[in-house]
């Protein structure tokens, strides 16, 4: 019975916060381009659900800088001050809640990751996508960048098995004092998380 509410919940929230916050996504949206250049959007191939691939969409927050060999540059070099500042308050994640409308994502589920990671998974960590990924989640509320892999899986995987309409709630209150406060953006070893390479 929840998943059905969930859909219904994730319909109203994501639609609801387009149409709200739709004249502060355009004054980001013009910021882009003029700071960043185009394309605007930064979409990305990613997991979904069973790990079925479906196109995330954010604002955009690096450069397109390559070196003589025309590769593209790490992403330290790559992320600008105005790129920090949309992750640091996670504007550049708002347009996700398209995602979430469509029914590609959900507002709150585990965070979709790269592609590249599947194969690396255990049948532990690959629990995670047994639901829609999320904009937040508990691993998001719970130390977001700044712990390890392994906790972030673990924390995914409780998610998993306890998930309610309760929890949801107290994830999406508690993302908003994550964001207000900025914690855990980066974690100490990369722009934003360390490449995860297996066990």
């Amino acid at each position: 019975m929840y998943p059905f509410f969930k859909r219904v919940f994730d319909v109203i929230f994501s639609l609801a916060w387009l149409i709200g916050f739709s004249p502060l996504l355009l004054v980001v949206a013009v910021l882009v381009r003029v700071k960043l250049g185009s394309p605007i959007f930064f979409i990305q191939e990613r997991p979904g659900k069973d790990a079925k691939p479906f196109r995330m969409v954010k604002f955009r927050t690096m450069t397109d800088a390559r070196d003589d060999a025309g590769n593209l540059l790490s992403d330290e070099v790559r992320l600008t001050p105005f790129g920090k500042f949309l992750r640091s308050t996670t504007l550049d994640e708002f347009p996700e809640m398209w995602n979430v409308l469509i029914g590609d994502m959900s507002v709150v589920g585990t965070r979709p990751l790269m592609m590249r990671y599947l194969p690396r998974y255990n049948a532990f960590q690959a629990r995670r996508m047994e639901m829609k990924p999320g904009v937040t989640g508990w691993a998001q509320v719970n130390g977001r960048n700044a712990i390890s892999w392994d906790e972030k899986f673990s924390l995914d995987v409780w998610y998993i098995d306890n998930s309610s309409f309760w929890l949801d709630l107290k994830i999406v209150v508690k993302t908003f004092f994550v964001v207000i406060n900025r914690r855990n953006i980066n974690s100490s070893k990369a722009a934003t998380m360390e490449e995860f390479m297996g066990n």
